[in-house]
């Protein structure tokens, strides 16, 4: 990922919510765990931190953006403090990486609290493959396992001690070996009392479900308890022939598939007046494709302090443009039908307008990740790619004039970075 313009980085849209490591000891301790990755430790004294310990100020200092993802699989992991469950992960190849790390880390709580105060914590998330050469290295991911370990062997001396312990315990003459009893005390010193605090963590297995990956141009796979879905580009390596007794097949290129897998398994809400006539859905839409048709007819356009009489008045003023888009006079008919009907008959709309008028089912598991798969059919709503699809925001983010950067940062900011939660919740149900 190249460096992103400092206009997403001074409105915290990209890198933020990150940690400040500047204490020495941290910054040593970060420096052990890059040593222990073969890495050159960082002269930097002061840079950020998302969930994963990743830091895009130590990525620019060395060059890579991947220096804890070395083949976008088997991702590495630092953890300094226990802090970080509540960060982001803002730099990844798989999308469930952020929930893994959550889960590792909530699991194994107390082993985490009671490490990070002597010592960091560094490992990779393992998986069966140590690379990705086409869909069925994917598909042969079913669980990932935390290898965990410690600058200071602080892990490896509390097991140490455990089976010390254990031998105490079982063996009556055990307390006799004097060098044995001294060896415990030296560990003890470092690990203090193994009894009263968890050291080690309980559970490093975990399941690796749905998700999307960068690989290939982007890869989604959902897990249905009797078929696992694939929806890619169908030039990725082994697309159709990967398992195709267990696996379904479908081309991010056929909206018509795609929506009605998404609302065969029951992860759409389909256009009804229940969740439409509150949430503002349309309206919101409708607004983002008008804005889409301006940047495109007016790409250099000063869009600061643009009102919705502004608007109106272009709309207007474009009504041959509007028309032969077509969105907006379909969402504007859209509207009215739910309004009489209380639903609009999906059957009747064509396949890419079926994805302007649906979000994902706000109790389905898969939610935020049907919704980025929403926001690949709808690029005209970068409000929605920015909540759900960051790779796909950034990488549109890339080719926009300075003019419709400066206007995208705006509406962001006056809009779901005002109140994320509120926003989440009125537009697409979800509650965090």
């Amino acid at each position: 990922m190249a460096k992103k313009p400092d206009l997403l980085r001074d409105n915290e849209l990209i890198y933020g919510r990150l940690l400040t490591v500047d204490e020495p000891h941290l910054v040593q301790r970060y420096n052990k765990a890059l040593a222990a990755f073969g890495l050159q430790p960082t002269k930097l004294t002061s840079f950020q931190i998302d969930r994963t310990g990743f830091s895009p100020e130590v990525a620019e200092e060395c060059g890579d953006y991947d220096y804890l993802d070395p083949n976008e699989v088997n991702r590495r992991f630092i953890i300094l403090t226990p802090s970080q469950i509540d960060l982001p992960v803002v730099h990844t190849a798989f999308s469930n990486t952020s929930q893994l790390m959550f889960e590792f880390m909530s699991k194994n709580q107390r082993a985490i609290d009671a490490l990070t105060i002597k010592d960091v914590i560094y490992g990779e998330i393992e998986d069966s493959v140590p690379k990705v050469n086409d869909i069925e290295d994917l598909l042969s991911i079913n669980q990932v396992e935390f290898k965990v370990l410690s600058a200071e062997d602080v892990l490896g001396k509390a097991a140490e001690l455990g089976k010390l312990v254990d031998r105490l315990k079982q063996e009556p003459d055990a307390w006799r070996d004097n060098a044995m009893i001294e060896r415990m005390v030296d560990l003890a010193k470092i690990c203090g009392d193994i009894r009263e605090n968890a050291l080690v963590p309980d559970q490093v297995i975990f399941r690796h479900s749905a998700y999307w990956t960068s690989h290939f141009g982007g890869l989604y796979v959902f897990v249905d308890p009797d078929m696992t879905t694939v929806i890619c580009d169908p030039a990725a390596p082994g697309f159709r022939r990967s398992r195709p007794w267990q696996v379904s097949y479908l081309s991010i290129n056929d909206a018509d598939k795609v929506f009605r897998f998404l609302a065969a398994t029951g992860r759409l809400d389909l256009p009804r007046a229940s969740w439409i006539e509150a949430s503002g859905y349309l309206e919101h839409r409708a607004e983002m494709v008008v804005r889409a048709l301006i940047r495109d007819a007016e790409p250099n356009r000063n869009l600061t302090d643009v009102d919705k009489v502004w608007l109106q008045t272009w709309i207007h003023g474009h009504a041959d443009l509007i028309a032969s888009d077509g969105n907006f006079p379909f969402l504007n008919a859209a509207k009215r039908e739910i309004a009489q009907f209380g639903h609009l008959k999906i059957e009747d709309v064509s396949p890419r307008q079926r994805f302007l008028v649906v979000r994902a089912k706000p109790d389905h598991p898969d939610a935020w990740l049907t919704n980025q798969l929403i926001s690949d059919f709808v690029p005209q709503d970068f409000v929605s790619r920015y909540v759900f699809n960051k790779p796909g925001f950034y990488k549109d983010y890339d080719g926009y004039s300075d003019a419709w950067r400066s206007h995208v940062v705006d509406v962001l900011k006056t809009t779901y970075l005002k109140d994320k939660v509120a926003f989440r919740t009125r537009l697409y149900g979800l509650t965090d």
